[in-house]
Order: C-alpha cells, then sequence, then structure tokens
C-alpha cells in the first residue's frame, strides 16, 4: 500500500506546475534580481545571438543582457520542470506495476506530454501569460533528457553489476 502512495509525488509536482502557470508573468520576473549584479561582461559573448521565439526577437539587443539571461532561465525552468515530472512518473510506474521498462518510458512520456499540453493551455487563461507549442516542445524536451538520463543509469548498474 505505501508503494501506491508514490504516485502522490508526480500529482503533487503536476500541482507546483500548475501554481506556477497560475501565476502571472509579472510576478515571476527574474529581471530585477539580475539587474542587480553586473553582467554587461557578458555582453561581447552574447551579443551576436539572436533568434525569433513566439514571435519575438530575442537577443541581448532586443531584451537587454537581464532580459536574455531571463529567457533562457524560463526555458530550462521548461526543460528541468517536466524532466523531474518525467522521472517521477517513471519512479512510480516501475515501483508500482508489472510493466517492462519500455512500457513505462512511453507512459511516462506520454503523460508529461499531456500534462504539457495542459499546462500551456492553462497559461492561456492566466493574465499576462500565453500558451505556446514551442514550450510544449522543450517540455517534451525536459521528459525525453530525463528518460534518457534513466536509460543510462540502467546500463551503467548493468554493466558495472556484472564486473
Amino acid at each position: 500500500m505505501r508503494l501506491k502512495s508514490l504516485y502522490l509525488l508526480p500529482i503533487l509536482w503536476m500541482l507546483v506546475i500548475f501554481i506556477s502557470s497560475a501565476t502571472p508573468y509579472d510576478n515571476q520576473d527574474v529581471k530585477p534580481l539580475l539587474s542587480g549584479l553586473d553582467l554587461q561582461f557578458l555582453y561581447p559573448y552574447l551579443s551576436w545571438v539572436e533568434f525569433t521565439y513566439h514571435s519575438s526577437i530575442v537577443s541581448v539587443e532586443a531584451l537587454g543582457i537581464e532580459g536574455f539571461i531571463e529567457f533562457f532561465i524560463r526555458k530550462g525552468a521548461h526543460v528541468s520542470v517536466f524532466f523531474i515530472l518525467t522521472c517521477l512518473f517513471f519512479i512510480s510506474f516501475i515501483k508500482n506495476t508489472q510493466w517492462n521498462r519500455g512500457k513505462i518510458y512511453i507512459w511516462s512520456i506520454i503523460l508529461t506530454g499531456l500534462y504539457a499540453i495542459v499546462d500551456e493551455l492553462h497559461q492561456g487563461i492566466t493574465p499576462n501569460r500565453t500558451p505556446y507549442v514551442g514550450d510544449v516542445i522543450l517540455d517534451v524536451f525536459g521528459g525525453s533528457l530525463a528518460l534518457l538520463v534513466i536509460a543510462v543509469i540502467f546500463r551503467l548498474q548493468k554493466k558495472y553489476r556484472h564486473v
């Protein structure tokens, strides 16, 4: 019965994501924190980077050094938060089912992807937030990265178990 409580881990983590997504952009702005740091030394290294994301130019010139770094912090948060969610799904399934690892990988990434879609739809009804399919792609990338790390860990365990 105690192992079944592991299913609470991804549910609780989804609640954390939900609360974060319900927070308006202005309340999550980290630029004021970054402006307290002297980041101008990064300008020569980052000034050449420019691309479009969600119909907006992302560059040091367009966003300022603080806004540019904040963009990558936010997108890194997408990857890392959904990396964790996939790991929690995986742990819940491996401890509570008789499924083979392949099936666990598939269901972990499917549920992560579905929740990523739900999360973006939720952002669509949150003030100053917009849903974007690119963020879903980042979320699924984070989940896929988690599965890759898990697969490597299993492979290393198998390799060193036989040494």
